[in-house]
This record gives C-alpha cells, structure tokens and sequence, in this order.
C-alpha cells in the first residue's frame, strides 16, 4: 500500500515562510505601539506571531520526523507506516471502497498521487503512464 507523505523539502520551506511570518509579526507589533495606534493593530501583530509559530513547530516536525503527513512523497509500506493508519486503524481506510470501476480496488498515481481505478494504464490527471502493478 502506498502513503502520501509531505515532502521533507516543501515543509522546510514552509518552515522557512513561518519564521519570516514570525519576524514580519514582531516588527509589526513593535511599530503598531510604537506609534500609538489602535489596540487591535498590535494584536494583529501578536495572532501573526502566534500563528507562525506553530507553523515553524508543524513544518520543522514534517521536516525532521521520520513519521510525517506529506502531500508529496509517495512511501511504500516497509519505508515508514502511515500514522492515519496507525491512529485509525487499516480498517477504517477506504481502500475497499467502490471506486467505480466494478472491481472494488483503486490505486494512487505515484506521480500526482491522484485515485486511479486498479486497471488504468495512464494517470486521469496528470496522464503519465502507470507502471504495472506488481
């Protein structure tokens, strides 16, 4: 079975883009009551501080861990677990769902990751070809 994690690089980025929200939120509730504006100007500047800074702790856990949600890596079972299923159970995924195909089984684009009926050939959304299933 395969997972779709969040890649390791765009959550760095994303660390990044927190940090910069961080400073961007202490500048601007330092210069909100610098100059006496309005009390809701430097809580402005406080929700930005906040906010970013559980953005950085989010993205540096995707980033470092080595169980982490990911929109871009797609793992194999034997690379890590998914901790959906881990928190959930396997049996509560929808892989035996009825995707429409009559078959009952789908697989994901290991390019897109889209959810592909188990007999396609090429991807109905980015429309690579699939490799074939082993």
């Amino acid at each position: 079975m395969k997972s779709i994690k969040p890649g390791r690089g765009p959550s760095a980025m994303g660390a990044l883009g927190s940090v910069i929200a961080v400073i961007f939120g202490i500048f601007w509730t330092i210069m909100a009551v610098s100059m006496g504006a309005p009390g809701f100007f430097p809580l402005f500047g406080v929700l930005f501080i906040i906010i970013g800074i559980v953005q950085v702790v989010y993205n540096l856990k995707n980033a470092t861990g080595e169980n982490r949600y990911s929109a871009f890596d797609i793992v194999e079972d034997g690379e890590e677990p998914d901790p959906l299923d881990q928190r959930f159970g396997a049996g509560s995924r929808m892989d035996t769902a009825d995707s429409g195909t009559g078959s009952g089984a789908f697989r994901f684009c290991p390019y897109c990751g889209a959810k592909l009926g188990a007999e396609f050939e090429f991807c109905g959304k980015c429309g690579k070809k699939l490799p074939d299933i082993q």
